[in-house]
């Protein structure tokens, strides 16, 4: 679902594999790499989206990460995320094992370390 980029253009004033640093060629580190071939291989990322369910309205959509948030806490009953319903406005608050905050936490929800009161 990612488009990859265009060419970059050329390469520049020494051709491919050369860079213009301190006029001697491959600059002052040695042969390089120039820019053009270094993001001739990216591509765009597509905004990370997740599904999600209401418990009271029992709506089902998807959410970006920022819609989301990520609390850690020190045992699995204080581990969870939150958000809030866009179909009803509720605020929605479930339990997160440690895939789902895998998955969360790579798909950059914000998280919030919960620290324990001793």
């Amino acid at each position: 679902m990612s488009d990859p980029l265009g060419p970059a253009g050329p390469a520049g004033p020494g051709g491919p594999g050369t860079t213009a640093a301190a006029g001697a060629p491959g600059g002052p580190a040695g042969p390089g790499m120039t820019a053009a071939a270094a993001f001739a291989g990216m591509r765009r990322v597509s905004p990370v989206v997740f599904k999600a369910g209401c418990p009271d309205c029992r709506g089902r959509f998807e959410l970006a990460a920022s819609a989301l948030r990520l609390a850690i806490g020190a045992t699995s009953r204080t581990t969870f995320y939150s958000f809030t319903c866009p179909d009803c406005g509720s605020a929605v608050r479930k339990p997160a094992g440690e895939r789902v905050v895998e998955l969360l936490t790579g798909g950059g929800v914000r998280t919030l370390r919960l620290h324990p009161t001793v």
